[in-house]
């Protein structure tokens, strides 16, 4: 295999085709959107409620994991579409496995989201 030298336009380029991945995530699979807000209100939770360092490090690293968890189940469920069009157990099974990673990832940055805000709530509506 010939090895292509580095070109820093090429670099570039390549991320136009990751900002149209997003794109497309945006565009067309819908629970994308809802885990957006989601991490928008934990954002302005997280100045309202003045997090730590080491909490943004936690709630932005959940916050990757369960859009990259989407992005990874999104992209399975489209090329398991495109192998296998018409109905399969098979399929099935691995569509369910991928949409099962997103939940399991959903379902941990709710408990770290729990963890770090629900004291802060309690210590809040305490001062009332």
């Amino acid at each position: 295999m010939d090895e292509e030298k580095f070109s820093l336009t090429k670099r570039i380029k390549s991320f136009s085709y990751a900002f149209a991945g997003l794109k497309v995530l945006f565009k067309y699979e819908h629970n994308s959107r809802i885990h957006a807000v989601a991490a928008i209100c934990v954002i302005a939770a997280g100045f309202l409620f003045r997090i730590s360092y080491v909490e943004w490090i936690a709630v932005l690293i959940v916050i990757g994991m369960v859009f990259s968890a989407e992005i990874f189940n999104s992209s399975l469920e489209r090329i398991a579409d495109f192998v296998q069009p018409e109905r399969d157990d098979r399929i099935r099974d691995i569509k369910d496995l991928g949409s099962a990673a997103v939940l399991v990832t959903a379902i941990i940055a709710a408990v770290i989201g729990i963890m770090i805000f629900l004291p802060k709530i309690i210590k809040c509506s305490c001062s009332f």
